[in-house]
């Protein structure tokens, strides 16, 4: 047996060598292409079609109708390979697209996701994944349901699966719908769906074991997709092509050109201008419902006076769209108006340096900001060791010790990416500044109206002076990476071999989520609680058909354009963190807890996160004054998780201890050579269904 897993893994070092050979070759070919004359339409119909025909060829050949090689690819995936398949579910859209970009704008305050979310796997490694691997099944609501006995912990690790997932793989498909209407000319809710085929022509026919091997081959294309860019601007800016070690430099240069920018008089009339602007908006809410009437009858007024003086057909479409735009009630306009003041507000003033630390203008706004850069650290480890979609990877190990080997290997995958990010976004910034602003705004570079066209930049020539300052420039989080290659001028290849990185990236964790939610319905609802003697086949048709369902509801979701990535991804890890890391934990490593605790921690937490997010964010309706000690809705898990672990705690101490078969699983999980099976507690537990 160990003989034919080492033949296995030569034949996967040996196939996925010649991959990478030829995807470099097929990138030189392009490049090639390019130069004698290929149109950049065509190269970005042919990066997409060719990776989302690669992965229908992968998932093709992986095709399963075996219940172990769906839900765990067998059992047999090694350590390396398992780290590059988690690498690329891990790497979503949000690391891909959108990490850069918030600490493009972010600064010193987005080295939170960077921290959290690596820190997140040495949890993993020391307090659950070699612990799961021991249980064994398919799935954590199984664990769950095996060490708290019955159904009850179960179902709610289920709801709680569903919504983290949802939430999440919702953020991947609006990136793929984002990276296909701008590279290839679809329309954003057409790209939508031609990359829900590529991500269920995967997951559909193979499973877990299609979809991880599916990952590898698109870690491999997103990791060379993310580096080549920044490795060849670092070589044009520095002259040396390894960014993460000089990026230093270049940043010491950003922090001066910004205090000459940010002192400049254009920039400061620009300044004023825009809190003008969001005084006369503050106004208006202040006046409604009359400023309303007022706005209504002023612009209409314009608009006839404009037709009848036979103005310019631009001139009245411009008025005729104001018309249109004017908001339809008073709760309409103090949202409208409201985001519009806020944003005007925002460019009041000048944006805070790139190299500072939590500032603030007061001592209590930098606490504030101190605050929740900790809380969100603490939000995104947490959830990394909870994402369902994570953990489950390291059930397909062969070993308890290759699964900590794999957690070693995922980590350094991430780190290649995450350690390029902070200069991904320095010499972003560095291009932008020294080479956009105080350019001539009617000479502007052909990727701001490309971009321009699907809502990622805006130019606002405030003061009308035909010069774009830095406070007239609105870019999206989501497009410096996506841009960055146009940004500096590099051929269009590289633009098409980002965008075919970033939807590998959220392909790749798409499949993965998309399995988990189907596994957490089929599995644990339909065959765990409704037909436990169903048929392995089955099971299979069942999970097949619940994924289906899923994709096209979440292809739908995104189809809407909900809220930008990061929030969605962010509250996702919240949510995960507050339902499942104090049941999880406990059940490891506290033989006390039972299931009275468990079931009370999972609801208090899970509800504690929800009922916070939706009392802060806009997006369900709050109002981030509402929130408690300042902290952001993106880290709800700050008060889900602790509530989680107390309520579990106080439960659990006020009702009956586990029995014998739940303490001996404890055991069989915790030590090595100790008793316990997970199938005794398995059948122990059925009386209590």
């Amino acid at each position: 047996m160990a003989q034919g897993q080492a033949a296995f893994y030569r034949r996967l070092k040996r196939m996925y060598s010649w991959y990478t050979c030829g995807f470099i070759i097929f990138v030189l070919l392009l490049a090639l292409a390019e130069r004698i004359g290929m149109s950049s339409q065509w190269i970005g119909y042919v990066f997409m079609f060719a990776s989302i025909a690669l992965y229908a060829v992968i998932g093709i050949v992986s095709r399963t109708a075996d219940v172990t090689e769906y839900y765990v690819a067998g059992r047999r995936v090694p350590a390396l390979f398992n780290g590059m398949a988690t690498g690329a579910d891990w790497m979503s859209a949000a690391s891909f697209i959108g990490l850069a970009g918030t600490l493009y704008f972010g600064g010193y305050q987005g080295l939170a996701f960077v921290l959290g979310w690596t820190g997140g796997y040495c949890l993993v490694a020391l307090c659950l994944a070699p612990y799961l691997r021991k249980f064994g099944e398919f799935t954590i609501p199984d664990f769950l349901g095996a060490r708290y006995g019955g159904n009850a912990a179960r179902m709610i690790g289920v709801l709680a699966a569903i919504l983290a997932s949802f939430t999440y793989v919702v953020a991947q498909i609006y990136g793929v719908g984002l990276i296909t209407s701008r590279f290839v000319g679809l329309e954003f809710e057409v790209g939508v769906f031609v990359g829900l085929a590529g991500i269920l022509v995967c997951s559909f026919l193979g499973g877990m074991r299609a979809v991880t091997w599916t990952q590898v081959a698109q870690y491999i294309i997103l990791i060379v997709a993310y580096l080549l860019p920044v490795v060849i601007l670092s070589t044009k800016v520095t002259g040396v092509p390894v960014p993460q070690a000089v990026y230093g430099t270049v940043l010491q240069k950003l922090t001066e050109t910004e205090q000459t920018l940010f002192a400049s008089p254009r920039e400061r009339e620009v300044n004023a201008l825009y809190k003008a602007r969001a005084d006369d908006f503050e106004d208006k809410i202040n006046g409604l419902p009359a400023s309303l009437d007022i706005e209504r009858t002023k612009v209409t007024a314009r608009l006839d006076a404009l037709k009848a003086a036979n103005a310019p057909a631009k001139e009245i479409a411009a008025a005729e769209k104001a018309l249109k735009n004017i908001p339809r009630n008073e709760i309409d306009a103090r949202k409208k108006w409201g985001e519009a003041r806020t944003l005007a507000a925002g460019k009041a003033q000048p944006p805070l340096a790139h190299s500072v630390a939590h500032a603030g203008k007061d001592a209590a706004e930098s606490d504030r900001k101190r605050l929740n850069f900790i809380a969100l650290v603490l939000c995104l480890m947490i959830g990394t060791a909870s994402l369902p979609h994570i953990l489950v990877r390291y059930y397909t190990t062969p070993s308890v010790r290759e699964a900590r080997e794999s957690v070693f290997w995922s980590l350094f995958f991430i780190f290649l990416l995450y350690c390029t990010a902070p200069a991904y976004a320095v010499f972003a910034k560095y291009e932008v500044y020294t080479n956009l602003v105080g350019s001539t705004i009617s000479t502007l570079p052909g990727w701001v109206a490309s971009w321009g066209k699907v809502g990622l930049v805006k130019i606002d020539d405030i003061n009308h002076d035909g010069i774009l300052q830095l406070a007239e420039l609105t870019l999206n989080t989501d497009v410096i990476v996506l841009a960055t290659p146009e940004i500096a001028g590099l051929p269009y290849v590289i633009s098409g071999l980002v965008a075919a990185g970033g939807l590998a990236a959220a392909l790749s964790t798409a499949d993965g989520l998309l399995l988990t939610i189907a596994s957490a319905m089929s599995h644990d609802v339909y065959y765990k609680v409704i037909d436990p003697d169903a048929s392995s086949q089955r099971r299979l048709v069942i999970s097949k058909a619940l994924l289906l369902v899923v994709a096209l509801v979440a292809a739908y979701t995104a189809s809407r354009k909900p809220d930008h990535i990061l929030f969605m991804v962010g509250l996702a890890f919240s949510i995960a963190a507050s339902a499942f890391f104090p049941a999880l934990v406990c059940g490891v490593f506290w033989k006390r807890a039972n299931k009275a605790g468990a079931v009370a921690g999972m609801l208090a937490g899970l509800g504690m996160c929800l009922y916070y997010a939706s009392i802060t964010h806009p997006f369900f309706g709050g109002d981030i004054h509402n929130a408690w000690f300042g902290i952001e809705p993106i880290s709800s898990g700050f008060f889900g998780i602790p509530f989680g672990f107390v309520v579990l705690v106080v439960v659990s101490l006020l009702t009956p201890a586990p029995d014998r078969t739940i303490i001996g699983l404890i055991d069989h999980v915790r030590y090595p050579k100790l008793g316990g099976s997970v199938h005794a507690v398995e059948s122990g537990s059925r009386t209590d269904r």
